[in-house]
């Protein structure tokens, strides 16, 4: 579990504090890497910056859980990683190869994600002049039609071999995994066994975070869990079987009172029924908290919900804090956004997206805690400012 300290003794002046639990990311990666077995490569997504939460810090304590395998989405991801990590790991980059890529992918050791054709005959290229062999991934489509090879260029890639590439694995993109009785599932699965015929010998990749909870027969010899590891529930609609890993804490900048009647936040689109206690909070949609979160979710404070009051503007938010005491909030005081009351589903979920989108969005003003590295002083604390 997170650890619990006095948040107000730990920053100074953060509008909001984000904390971050590294071994929760950890226990989360042994979870899933159980959940497959052995003999399944269990590899650690941390593209986009490791969905928000730091690819240079996620990343190092993946390794210290046991993962080998990274896949990013872009080169300058996978070489900015290349520095953070042993190099016995080895790095792939989804998006595969971008134009004149190829010598600083092949000089980095970076395995591309072969998408297409063109990427393969680039790669091929760089391997002819650099005089070696160079390892690759070939993704096929299987249903989704975002990035992968089709079946007649899978046939083409197959049937007249480029110099210089060794294939060591082949993989595709499940499109509804979150859904499990989905028969896209069933669908790709069958289609990716087709394609994936044509490179006997060659190791299978087909699941995701979520796909790993359909069944084994979606395993093969790998699986790429992302958001699963950073604490977002894999099966929605069910009790999530991740750890939470993320804590966001914001800051009452000022409380005032006001009257029946009145209009609260841009637009007017809150008009108040009775005299109300409102709290503004230091965090708004540049930080990461969607607009569409106005007038429809709620944070906590000491396990009490208070209503978004208004929309959300770029930089505050309104809350309705009138069911607390008078004088429980006060400026400096910390509400909880995320945490024991409501995850990071929950928050996305009032706010009309994805666990995905909230996590990745979340802002860089935050005062970002790692919680492995709060100083000793504040372990056995009572506990964090209750919330």
């Amino acid at each position: 579990m997170l650890a619990r300290v006095e948040v107000n003794d730990m920053v100074q002046h953060a509008g909001a504090v984000l904390t971050i639990d590294l071994a929760g990311i950890g226990r989360n990666y042994r979870l899933l890497a159980g959940k497959v077995g052995p003999r399944v490569t269990c590899a650690g997504v941390v593209k986009a910056d490791a969905y928000g939460l730091g690819a240079d810090r996620v990343a190092p304590a993946l390794y210290q859980a046991g993962c080998r395998s990274f896949f990013v989405a872009h080169l300058d991801e996978a070489l900015d990683l290349r520095h953070h990590l042993p190099r016995d790991v080895t790095i792939y980059v989804l998006n595969g190869l971008p134009l004149g890529g190829e010598g600083d992918c092949a000089a980095a050791g970076i395995v591309p994600v072969l998408n297409s054709l063109d990427q393969a005959q680039a790669w091929s290229q760089q391997a002819c002049e650099s005089g070696r062999k160079l390892a690759a991934v070939v993704q096929v489509d299987s249903g989704m039609s975002r990035l992968g090879m089709t079946p007649r260029e899978v046939a083409q890639f197959v049937d007249a071999p480029l110099a210089g590439i060794d294939v060591a694995l082949v993989m595709s993109h499940l499109a509804c995994a979150d859904e499990t009785a989905h028969p896209a599932n069933e669908y790709q699965r069958e289609t990716f066994a087709v394609l994936a015929q044509r490179f006997p010998g060659i190791r299978r990749s087909l699941a995701n975070s979520s796909g790993i909870f359909i069944g084994g027969a979606f395993h093969h010899d790998l699986v790429r869990p992302g958001a699963a590891l950073y604490g977002i529930n894999p099966l929605p609609g069910q009790v999530n079987p991740m750890l939470p890993v993320v804590r966001l804490t914001a800051q009452v900048v000022q409380v005032r009172d006001v009257e029946a009647g009145a209009h609260v936040g841009y637009g007017w689109t809150l008009k108040t029924a009775r005299p109300t206690r409102l709290a503004t909070l230091a965090i708004g949609y540049a930080d990461g908290l969607q607009r569409a979160f106005g007038n429809a979710g709620a944070v906590y404070f000491r396990g009490k919900r208070l209503p978004v009051a208004g929309r959300v503007s770029m930089d505050s938010l309104i809350v309705d804090c009138s069911d607390l005491p008078e004088g429980a909030l006060a400026r400096g005081s910390q509400v909880e956004i995320i945490g024991g009351h409501q995850s990071i589903d929950d928050l996305a979920s009032a706010a009309g997206t994805i666990g995905y989108e909230m996590l990745t969005s979340l802002g860089r003003r935050y005062e970002r805690i790692y919680a492995e590295e709060i100083d000793a002083r504040w372990r056995g604390r009572a506990g964090m400012t209750a919330l």
